[in-house]
């Protein structure tokens, strides 16, 4: 074989394996979302939240923390609950520590009965899960 076959050969695979980390490292893994469904249910979220409506802001949250883990297992976070796929995250989320707050005042509405939400931490939270669902590509 001729001296400059082998070398484009060797030049080939050493970029198929840069393409290939450079894959791996993304963290998205090619996954592709259905982001009109998610955008869309993400919006049928944030337009039953009211103001006038306290048990709105409970809900809501609920609503988007269950949207939040359904991407996560679509794209392949292993895990028997959210919390075991939020460790599992590595640096998908810009604000990893706001998602586990969000999805923490998620499981005090969830299992705590004398849970109280003010408008605030519903708008607050809901920005958490909107941000989140951009960070892997579902909206």
């Amino acid at each position: 074989m001729d001296g400059g076959v082998v070398t484009f050969i060797i030049a080939v695979l050493i970029v198929a394996v840069l393409v290939f980390v450079a894959i791996l490292l993304t963290g998205k893994r090619g996954y592709r979302f259905n982001v009109e469904a998610y955008q869309s249910r993400f919006l049928a979220i944030e337009n039953k939240l009211s103001v006038d409506n306290p048990a709105s802001f409970m809900t809501t949250i609920i609503e988007a923390d269950k949207l939040l883990d359904k991407a996560m297992i679509e794209m392949g976070l292993s895990g028997k609950t959210m919390g075991d796929r939020l460790k599992k995250s590595g640096s998908r989320f810009t604000n990893l520590n706001a998602v586990w707050r969000a999805h923490k005042l998620r499981n005090a509405i969830a299992h705590e009965s004398d849970t109280e939400i003010s408008y605030k931490q519903a708008t607050n939270a809901l920005a958490i899960y909107k941000e989140a669902l951009k960070d892997l590509g579902a909206i």
